[in-house]
């Protein structure tokens, strides 16, 4: 099968086809943001932060999801891109009501981590209300807090396609948009024992185990 050749911020490459540009940028050893993106999880390119700019092309492109074509040329880091990508964390941030977006000082957080190198601070979008929920500690071996969760779905395809349980679902619409247990329960399962995958995969302090402090 042939390959296919593309040009990435200059530099020529030739990758497989089916590789998507994610993966072609990583064979050039150019890093490429991500979020919701996990190599071992299934693909949903929900989060939009790993756009990039494909010329002749009328709009940004999630690069975790698109493949690749011969004679592409790709731009990671232009100012259109970089501009996207500082809306993007902001908007993010707006929903988000953990301590780690204005607290240098908090717990690691990818979240956090990634608006400090994409130079984002406070978001100056304001909204007229946050999403709040009460803690879930009812559980010995989970302790969740979905007003901190951002919605990547990393704990849903985590829990399905890594610790084969399913126990994770997104229901409802819009700002209204949470990950819910059954239905719409207080996540208190047993298969949650001696497992903690969805809390690895966890980029905030959502999913956390009930040892653990929040910041």
């Amino acid at each position: 099968m042939t390959d296919i050749k593309l040009t990435i911020d200059g530099e020529e490459v030739a990758v497989t086809p089916g590789t998507t540009i994610l993966n072609a940028a990583a064979d050039l050893g150019v890093v490429i943001p991500t979020l919701c993106h996990r190599p071992e999880l299934s693909v949903e390119g929900n989060c939009r932060i790993c756009v990039v700019e494909v010329e002749g092309w009328p709009r940004l492109v999630a690069s975790c999801h698109t493949p690749v074509t011969e004679g592409m040329v790709i731009h990671t880091r232009s100012a259109r891109v970089l501009k996207a990508r500082k809306v993007i964390m902001e908007l993010l941030l707006a929903g988000h009501t953990g301590p780690c977006v204005t607290d240098e000082c908090a717990r690691e957080c990818e979240v956090h981590c990634l608006a400090a190198d994409l130079e984002v601070g406070p978001p100056r979008f304001g909204v007229r209300r946050r999403r709040f929920y009460p803690v879930e500690s009812i559980s010995p071996y989970i302790r969740r807090d979905l007003s901190r969760c951002i919605l990547c779905r990393r704990c849903i395809r985590a829990c399905r396609e890594v610790a084969k349980q399913d126990l994770f679902a997104m229901a409802y619409r819009g700002f209204s948009s949470k990950v819910v247990t059954g239905n719409d329960e207080v996540l208190n399962a047993e298969a949650c024992k001696d497992c903690g995958i969805c809390i690895e995969y966890c980029p905030t302090s959502a999913l956390l185990k009930p040892s653990e402090e929040v910041a």
